[in-house]
């Protein structure tokens, strides 16, 4: 097998799922069936993912989507299944990848993510508290970094990922914030499900002034993506400008602004602290279960369970 040419996925082909199979056979020299085909069947089920994110050219996958990815497998963990099955999945991601692009530099260690640790938040998530987000967001807009500045916003005040927050309509958010006290969250989805089902986020004071900076950082454009890039460059350089400029949160990542948003929503629900944030369920057992069902709905997940890397245990 060789490559075919061109830029895209290193050369091996215009479409990542394709190309990594045509790396892989040559890597493994034609032979070796069983394991080309299992990496394979692996393989596709990243790119599935890695096209939710809005990539669709292994050029463009980073460490960062890598150390996503591996993060969205642990929590598939908790929903049944195998630490075994995720641990495959992300080692074959790490070879394909090797296949593809000739090194081991974005090779991760399964074991990091998987299995070594519980999917239950302990901690209470750094951006909870809004007065250590500011610096970020004033030293992010310094640099020119609106546009980042303002996905954090989003993140946090309305429990969006950061893809959705990118692709959020400003001018149509701002008028259901307004007239109707709430967003619907439509584009950028985990797995397209803002096609389908609505996905309606209140919006407090705080939230509709993250809009009104994000439609000053947007410019004359109706989302935060600038013109002169695609969606994974741009969903690349958030996550980049986020980690060097995120140390008055202890580092912590876009999803812990998600988190924050879950545990203030958990409180305003239940009239009780998160779990993650006392310690312990204080709120009665039923109002828990019940926060839970509404923030699953709210954060874009089908599965109340997923709240515990969130808001901590109900137990």
């Amino acid at each position: 097998m060789r490559k075919v040419g061109g830029g895209r996925n290193f050369g091996w082909g215009k479409q990542m799922q394709w190309a990594g199979k045509q790396a892989l056979r040559a890597a493994f020299g034609g032979g070796h069936y069983g394991t080309v085909a299992s990496h394979t069947a692996r393989w596709r089920k990243f790119c599935q993912w890695a096209r939710e994110q809005g990539v669709r050219d292994a050029r463009d996958v980073s460490r960062s989507e890598l150390a996503q990815f591996a993060e969205h497998l642990s929590q598939q963990t908790s929903s049944g299944m195998s630490n075994g099955y995720a641990k495959n999945q992300l080692s074959s991601v790490n070879v394909v990848l090797e296949s593809l692009r000739g090194d081991r530099a974005l090779w991760v260690r399964p074991s990091d993510y998987i299995g070594q640790r519980s999917s239950v938040r302990t901690d209470a998530p750094v951006g909870l508290d809004r007065a250590k987000l500011q610096p970020v967001v004033e030293e992010l807009s310094a640099q020119g970094k609106q546009n980042v500045a303002a996905v954090a916003l989003l993140c946090r005040e309305f429990g969006l990922r950061r893809k959705e927050a990118s692709l959020l309509d400003l001018r149509l958010a701002r008028h259901q914030a307004e007239q109707l006290g709430r967003i619907n969250v439509t584009a950028g989805t985990k797995g397209g499900r803002g096609r389908s089902v609505d996905r309606w986020v209140p919006a407090t004071d705080a939230g509709r002034h993250a809009i009104q900076f994000a439609e000053r950082a947007a410019g004359s454009k109706i989302t935060l993506i600038p013109a002169d890039v695609n969606l994974a460059q741009w969903l690349s350089a958030v996550s980049k400008h986020w980690r060097r400029s995120a140390g008055p949160l202890n580092g912590g990542s876009l999803r812990d602004l998600r988190a924050a948003y879950a545990c203030d929503r958990y409180a305003h629900l239940t009239g009780a602290p998160a779990p993650v944030v006392a310690g312990q369920r204080i709120a009665d057992a039923a109002d828990d279960q019940a926060a839970r069902v509404v923030l699953s709905q709210e954060l874009g997940h089908g599965r109340p369970s997923v709240l515990v890397s969130y808001i901590g245990s109900s137990g």
